[in-house]
């Protein structure tokens, strides 16, 4: 029986795009094996600005119950992958907010030696997907972790065409995700988990 890893997905969505896309990497690791928690981080735009947009309210209230993220969830996991709409070619603030909360974790060495990979979405093809998360890996550098991206791994990455990490083209919120969006998240899912096993089977990685 393979050893049990510890994948955390923290992400930020505003219109639910990337929620649903972190939610479908959940599903995807846990059925690879790993436990999991999908965490949302902490909303940072005020009330009347989310209420001014149908979509980011009802993904308020769709996941109003689901846990935000914390520190702890970076200590625990063996894996860590985030997830951010692309913001000018950046990622969202509410996540870099979180990730600027973890410097005590940094300076202790706790972030190092795990696992990391990323998602992204955005309004249109070249809106931004590969600088974001090559911003957001640049993070991954500094915290001495090892990137797992999905690379050209499997066939179908020949047909979504980025290397980097799963993402989607969202349009003006009229398109949703879709079967190529979520067969890119179970390629990437299952190849974070793979690696993150065999690191911790091999005693590198550890949680908590």
């Amino acid at each position: 029986m393979p050893g049990t890893v510890n994948v955390a997905v923290v992400y930020y969505s505003s219109t639910g795009t990337v929620a649903r896309i972190a939610d479908a990497m959940a599903t995807a690791a846990a059925e690879a094996g790993a436990h999991v928690r999908l965490r949302k981080v902490r909303e940072l735009a005020p009330r009347a600005a989310i209420d001014s947009n149908p979509a980011w309210a009802a993904n308020a209230e769709a996941t109003e119950d689901l846990p935000e993220a914390e520190p702890d969830d970076m200590v625990w996991a063996d894996a860590v992958i985030f997830g951010s709409p692309t913001r000018y070619g950046n990622v969202a603030a509410q996540l870099k907010q979180f990730i600027d909360t973890l410097g005590g974790l940094w300076a202790e060495g706790r972030l190092a030696d795990k696992v990391y990979s990323g998602f992204t979405s955005s309004s249109t093809a070249h809106g931004g997907q590969e600088s974001t998360l090559l911003a957001l890996y640049h993070t991954v550098h500094h915290f001495g972790g090892i990137l797992v991206a999905p690379g050209y791994t499997d066939p179908s990455k020949f047909v979504d065409g980025n290397p980097y990490g799963t993402s989607h083209v969202s349009g003006q919120g009229d398109l949703p995700v879709d079967e190529r969006t979520l067969t890119a998240t179970r390629v990437q899912a299952e190849r974070v988990v793979r690696v993150a096993r065999a690191l911790k089977e091999g005693g590198l990685t550890g949680g908590a």
